[in-house]
């Protein structure tokens, strides 16, 4: 058994936080319209396309599938967003089953915002900041909406997960 995390356990992880939020998020809509401004949106149902979109367009990339724009998803509803994450989440099953080598191979992002110096990475790092970009992005709105005065329950830390033993 390895000491560290694998990337299908954190998938796993991932999986889990999504199916939390989409099961809590159609038990209470009014949420959707909560203000939020994290990663440049007004409220929370904008929040949860830019969390699952960008679950879809990492996986595209790392696929070699063609990256889906922006502007070309779905605003909503909530089950039209959670269709990204489905989708995302099977680009990453079928990549996990490629060999392990393949996860050190070099990747070069064709981003204009990251600096071309820091654009060649390993695609193992791509994945898991995929991965994380979502975790961090739920703990946001767990904050969000227990400030407003929703407490949401969510128990987001990997602690609480049973993915791991």
């Amino acid at each position: 058994m390895s000491v560290g995390i694998t990337l299908q356990e954190l998938l796993a992880w991932n999986r889990e936080s999504s199916r939390f939020w989409k099961d809590h998020l159609d038990a209470n809509p009014h949420l959707l319209a909560l203000s939020c401004d994290i990663g440049g949106t007004t409220n929370v149902q904008e929040f949860v396309r830019h969390i699952w979109s960008a679950e879809l367009r990492w996986g595209q990339r790392l696929a070699g599938l063609p990256v889906t724009a922006k502007e070309d998803f779905p605003s909503g509803p909530l089950d039209a967003l959670f269709e990204l994450h489905n989708q995302a989440d099977a680009i990453f099953r079928d990549l996990l089953a490629a060999p392990d080598e393949s996860w050190e191979q070099t990747y070069v992002l064709d981003l204009n915002w990251v600096p071309p110096e820091q654009r060649a990475m390993s695609r193992r790092k791509v994945a898991l900041h995929a991965l994380f970009h979502s975790q961090r992005h739920w703990a946001q709105l767990a904050t969000l909406v227990r400030l407003a005065g929703f407490p949401s329950g969510f128990k987001g830390d990997l602690l609480f997960s049973p993915v791991l033993h």
